[in-house]
């Protein structure tokens, strides 16, 4: 496989893109920084499920963009923000895939946040 192939998620890492009827709210140094009840549950093989959250809920002012890149091979080269206000731990705690691969299109344009690195990650069984 060629470094531009895309990996298809196949039996052996599945991905589930849906809708959630959840209410997310992430806050950090007091802050709500994403205020969403439209976000996408992504659950990918065995890990938990992340909450990714439309960019028009989240507080893009709060965020700094960094040059941190990474490659998933099941969903595309993935950007990173920081979060100031949460000082070090707040280093690149949110990514985004912006041109994601086909089979996961449906996260372009929203954000992940890293629990760890915020102070909260609220979820609220819609």
């Amino acid at each position: 496989m060629s470094s531009q192939a895309q990996r298809i998620p196949g039996p052996d890492h599945p991905i589930d893109v849906t809708p959630s009827k959840d209410h997310v709210v992430v806050r950090v140094a007091g802050r709500v920084v994403a205020d969403t009840r439209r976000s996408l549950s992504l659950q990918e093989a065995n890990y938990p499920v992340v909450h990714y959250i439309p960019r028009e809920d989240v507080d893009m002012s709060l965020l700094e963009r960094t040059n941190h890149q990474t490659r998933c091979p099941y969903k595309g080269d993935a950007s990173y923000y920081s979060i100031p206000s949460a000082g070090e731990r707040g280093t690149n705690a949110v990514w985004t895939y912006e041109h994601p691969y086909d089979a996961v299109a449906s996260i372009k344009d929203y954000l992940a946040f890293y629990g760890t690195r915020v102070d909260a990650v609220e979820v609220t069984p819609g």
